[in-house]
């Protein structure tokens, strides 16, 4: 059951005696602040505060959540992103992280929010994020949506996994007169290819061009653009993006459906995984694979072949 505000006071009370005595909570202007996941600093036109919550103890921040606040009294983590979420910079045990989360509802409650909303990331990108699901799911958070996401982890693993691919489909990228591009993006033409290879395909198109367009000329770094070339034409793009300091993220992709090339979906990621080897880093994210009425089965079959793990990405909500 949802806790009143009132029960929800008590037990931060408590919190505060036993535990959080030694930590207190920082809150500042998340563009100010520089984060492994990125997307934490970047701007939303649409959301007059971008706030960063910190849990300090001893001069360090411990944990993190970044909100966006919206003019309706809602309280979002983070909106127009994969995800948000609480994040931990150490192992914390529960009850730190609890005090946590009361002390940031607490802040919240006087900034006149009524809603949160915290879209949680899957675990590789925090050991602590089963415990963190746990701890909101008993302070009266409740589950909005839950979506599968498909990875493939280990540096090592990775390497080697390039490797092979690259050993299988170079015979064919020579057959078949291919060149394949791999690099920083240059100019944003790809973008329309995405779109129109994609809606003629019947696929619904859902990402905001003008706000990537945004954040690849913020960080520029992060943005990696693949290609496969026939005749100097483009047939196939991918985009990767490093959301955090040690990942790779499969963001967008889509292959031109006059190409009579095969294969080009299994060429494409074999790229991409050189990519993230080249990177050195520490795991893939292939992204979701669903559909609005359920799985996307033959999406997620095709991606088990480029993947070891699979881990669910919670998206919460509460009224405060």
């Amino acid at each position: 059951m949802n806790r009143t505000i009132s029960e929800t006071k008590k037990t931060l009370e408590a919190n505060t005696n036993e535990v959080n005595i030694s930590y207190f909570l920082r809150v500042t202007s998340a563009l100010e602040g520089t984060y492994s996941y990125f997307l934490r600093q970047s701007p939303l036109p649409d959301y007059p505060e971008l706030l960063d919550f910190q849990w300090i103890k001893k001069d360090k921040i411990k944990a993190g959540v970044t909100f966006a606040l919206s003019q309706d009294g809602a309280a979002i983590s983070l909106p127009k992103a994969p995800f948000g979420g609480v994040w931990t910079e150490e192992k914390l045990n529960s009850k730190s992280l609890e005090g946590f989360l009361l002390s940031v509802i607490e802040n919240l409650q006087k900034r006149n929010i009524q809603s949160v909303r915290i879209v949680q990331p899957p675990k590789p990108y925090g050991e602590q994020v089963d415990l963190i699901n746990y701890i909101l799911f008993k302070n009266g958070f409740k589950v909005e949506e839950v979506v599968s996401q498909q990875f493939y982890s280990g540096k090592k693993k990775i390497k080697k996994f390039a490797q092979d691919q690259q050993i299988k489909w170079s015979p064919k990228i020579k057959e078949s007169g291919l060149k394949m591009q791999m690099g920083p993006i240059q100019n944003f033409g790809f973008l329309e290819e995405i779109r129109s290879w994609n809606m003629q395909k019947g696929f619904s198109v859902t990402f905001d061009e003008s706000r990537l367009i945004q954040q690849v000329s913020e960080f520029p770094e992060r943005y990696f653009l693949i290609s496969i070339m026939k005749n100097k034409q483009a047939i196939a793009h991918a985009l990767g993006v490093m959301l955090t300091e040690d990942s790779l993220y499969y963001f967008l992709s889509a292959i031109n459906p006059k190409s009579e090339v095969k294969n080009l979906g299994d060429l494409i990621l074999a790229k991409f995984f050189f990519l993230a080897s080249e990177l050195k880093v520490n795991w893939v994210d292939l992204g979701s694979s669903d559909l609005p009425e359920g799985p996307n089965h033959n999406l997620i079959h095709f991606k088990s072949r480029f993947s070891n793990d699979i881990c669910i990405k919670i998206t919460w909500s509460r009224t405060i």
